[in-house]
């Protein structure tokens, strides 16, 4: 569905849509190439980046009632039960998408959100050696749909070999990606890089 079409009235309704996707689902797999993404946002970041796109999209301004939808909706996070796997390009972590005591405060939530049980973070260096190249984002739910993002239209896709493609996708990604205390210095070296 075109974004146009899906942000016409503004972004929280947009947030709040897929709260019963996101209750139904155990595993959720994320793979983003381009900004933090959503379940990780702090509410900064998300103020910033949802701005821009409102901007960008020529939305209505309802970015703060956006802001808390997303932050509601992220609550998932916090149901053990559910399983989190994101895979982040390196670069994400650089883009100046808000200010630098925002993205600071961000990078700092993201090395926090490292220590809970139940989400695991993967992030691709530059260096990395990769046999699947960048792509737009895209996340899986559960073995049943998927979501992917392009510049002017979201997708959910629920065939069975669509989902087994990006699975696929998502594993190749997944292999280049550094855990644990690798991931951690990529995030303390770009909390570095903005002094």
């Amino acid at each position: 569905m075109q974004w146009r079409r899906l942000q016409r009235t503004g972004l929280r309704r947009l947030q709040e849509s897929a709260g019963d996707v996101y209750q139904q689902t155990n595993a959720f797999r994320v793979y983003v190439s381009d900004v933090i993404p959503g379940f990780l946002q702090t509410p900064g970041y998300a103020a910033a980046l949802l701005s821009a796109i409102a901007n960008f999209r020529g939305t209505p301004d309802d970015v703060s009632d956006a802001v808390a939808a997303r932050m509601h909706r992220n609550r998932v996070l916090d149901n053990g039960g559910r399983r989190f796997s994101f895979v982040i390009e390196e670069s994400v972590l650089r883009y100046r998408l808000c200010s630098t005591e925002a993205l600071a405060g961000q990078l700092g939530h993201l090395r926090a959100v490292m220590d809970l049980h139940n989400v695991a973070v993967g992030i691709i260096p530059f260096a990395a050696q990769r046999d699947v190249w960048p792509m737009p984002t895209f996340t899986i739910f559960d073995e049943t749909r998927v979501h992917a993002d392009t510049l002017a239209a979201a997708s959910t896709l629920t065939q069975p070999s669509q989902v087994e493609l990006y699975a696929r996708a998502f594993a190749r990604l997944s292999s280049a990606a550094v855990r644990g205390a690798a991931a951690r210095s990529l995030i303390t070296a770009a909390l570095a890089s903005l002094d």
